[in-house]
């Protein structure tokens, strides 16, 4: 006879929980990805005030997980903000309210932490999720998803009138009209460290007026030491950072690197804008990403932050298939 009710009970997970999630995740994308996780859970065991890592048991065995992370800071958003990362449930437990119960524990802990929203993105095309979502409470959050291929930059991007202000994005040297004289090969650009992130927030302050130091430095440790490649860059006039750019890869099975990279911020000094900084770090980005063969890069921006919007759109970002979400906790 079947069980008309099966008892659970609900913990953080640990490091002997890793092969059963990778098990629920590779059932439901068709992929592994061992790597990510191994990162992801060795980041939250070791920092868990910066995350939630919660797992539905039936006595021993894992039904369903779900990650979380605090974005305090994120896209110069104000107020404790958190997103949720990767959620699961085992195929056969789909429709016994796992997903519900995993969700309702999130919550309750992001509460317990002072966050007052929780944000996702989700494909549109995951219809799923989107409704277990939009049932959970989630609505259309107020940011745009813009990605573009990790093609090489072009070498120069006409400004519509001569008359204009010179954009960030024009890769000429004042040099001549050589096609290989470009922003990046005259400013030196190279790999971000831990060193350098007193200059990331004052050049973040400088730019939006917000003192994201939390946000920096949860974000410096998971690139430099969670992602599964270093590919955050720093531009240098005279050996002195002016601008950043910071992006991450992850790791799949077998240590393949992931198919689509995330940008995460990016700044350049006021005092050194218009100088081609910007550019130079972008097409240095995009020769790194190109090298691991990464596919792709995305983003996330305020969708009234037209600034940086015309400019990704310059560097030719593009909306994608992807639905920013947030709920209010």
């Amino acid at each position: 006879m079947p069980d008309t009710q099966i008892t659970t009970t609900t913990r953080p997970l640990s490091a002997k929980d890793l092969e059963p999630v990778i098990a629920i995740d590779k059932a439901a994308s068709g992929i592994s990805r061992r790597g990510y996780y191994e990162k992801r859970l060795a980041a939250a065991t070791d920092n868990p005030r910066d995350y939630v890592f919660v797992g539905v048991f039936e006595g021993d065995e894992l039904a369903g997980f779900a990650f979380a992370r605090l974005d305090k800071g994120a896209f110069g958003k104000k107020g404790a903000t958190a997103t949720l990362d990767a959620m699961g449930v085992r195929p056969d437990r789909e429709v016994q309210g796992i997903g519900q119960q995993l969700l309702g524990e999130v919550e309750v802990i992001l509460r317990h932490k002072g966050v007052s929203t929780l944000g996702s993105q989700v494909d549109w095309s995951h219809w799923p999720l989107l409704s277990f979502l939009a049932h959970r409470g989630f609505a259309m959050g107020s940011s745009v998803i813009l990605a573009r291929s990790t093609e090489a930059v072009p070498y120069r991007l006409e400004v519509p009138d001569e008359e204009a202000e010179p954009l960030e994005v024009d890769f000429s040297s004042p040099e001549g009209d050589d096609p290989g004289a470009l922003s990046r090969d005259r400013i030196p650009v190279r790999a971000m460290t831990d060193k350098d992130l007193a200059k990331v927030i004052a050049i973040d302050r400088a730019n939006t007026g917000n003192d994201r130091s939390a946000y920096f430095t949860r974000k410096l440790e998971e690139i430099l030491q969670q992602s599964g490649v270093r590919v955050s860059l720093v531009a240098e006039e005279d050996g002195f950072p002016v601008g950043f750019i910071m992006a991450r890869v992850d790791f799949g099975e077998f240590g393949h690197t992931s198919a689509e990279a995330v940008m995460d911020s990016i700044g350049v000094d006021p005092g050194f804008q218009h100088q081609g900084i910007g550019d130079a770090l972008m097409a240095k980005l995009m020769m790194s990403l190109g090298a691991l063969q990464v596919e792709s890069v995305r983003t996330e921006v305020a969708w009234n932050d037209t600034a940086l919007i015309g400019y990704l759109d310059r560097m030719g970002f593009a909306p994608t298939q992807r639905i920013a979400l947030s709920k209010t906790l």
